[in-house]
């Protein structure tokens, strides 16, 4: 039996960390995504490295952020 319902759909991608990135920063997600977009003319991981050593995010959080605006101008 399959369902249509949206609720039964799991993220995936860069995304799936976005409630992850909230509860261990303490910031909505789009604080993250807004600061990236103000940087959008750096390099992928210049913006990770960035993200890393000026507000402590993990590497992983900090990839995925990046990899998810990245991707919406692409």
């Amino acid at each position: 039996m399959t369902s249509d319902n949206n609720t039964d759909k799991k993220v995936k991608g860069p995304a799936s960390y976005f409630p992850s990135i909230e509860r261990t920063y303490g910031q909505p997600i789009d604080v993250w995504l807004n600061l990236v977009r103000e940087r959008n003319d750096e390099r992928h991981m210049d913006t990770v490295a960035w993200l890393k050593s000026e507000h402590g995010l993990g590497h992983g959080h900090a990839n995925a952020i990046v990899a998810y605006v990245r991707a919406e101008t692409a």
